[in-house]
């Protein structure tokens, strides 16, 4: 009998702690800044620390509230031209300090020559490498985003970024170095 009474006065504590947790979630929910959103959106999701940030996220934040948004050499120059649009400032060119725009390249592990210690896992900031402890690991190249974080900390060197080359699967239109011009448009009536 009193553990009957013990357990159904702890489910009525656990239901009314519920609906208060519940009623209090949706009173002070707070909002995120679209802007950051937004800005978080134009970047290249690489996550790869070359601005000075630990990721993209952090560096929306930062340019929200007032850093350079020249920052970024993955992203290179379409992405500070996107910023600039977005926070209405003048494009800048891209801050050597935090490195150059390169050709899209990924990570490429000469399985052979690779001792399975792991280091080039831990580095990699979108789990793009597979492998285990003692065994050879390998690039999903799909997710790598070319951060070359992973290059370093490799103890036999036998990690190298290689050009990624445009597939019929891959290849996009680069917009940005389209000319701008008039199109002649025949109108039929």
């Amino acid at each position: 009998m009193s553990m009957t009474v013990a357990l159904i006065a702890i489910g009525l504590l656990a239901l009314i702690f519920g609906l208060v947790l519940g009623y209090a979630s949706i009173k002070f929910k707070v909002e995120g800044d679209p802007l950051v959103d937004q800005i978080d959106e134009v970047l290249p999701q690489t996550q790869c620390g070359q601005c000075g940030y630990p990721g993209c996220r952090p560096y929306a934040e930062a340019i929200a509230n007032g850093d350079e948004i020249n920052k970024c050499p993955p992203g290179g120059e379409s992405t500070i031209k996107k910023l600039a649009d977005l926070m209405g400032v003048e494009p800048k060119p891209l801050d050597a300090a935090h490195g150059e725009e390169d050709e899209k390249k990924v990570a490429f592990i000469r399985e052979d020559e690779c001792i399975g210690c792991t280091k080039c896992i831990q580095a990699c900031p979108v789990d793009a490498i597979l492998g285990a402890a003692k065994h050879m690991h390998t690039v999903i190249t799909e997710e790598c985003t070319g951060c070359d974080l992973c290059v370093d900390p490799c103890p036999v060197d036998c990690i190298d970024m290689v050009p990624v080359s445009p597939t019929t699967t891959s290849w996009t239109w680069d917009f940005d170095k389209t000319p701008k011009g008039d199109i002649p448009v025949k109108v039929v009536s």
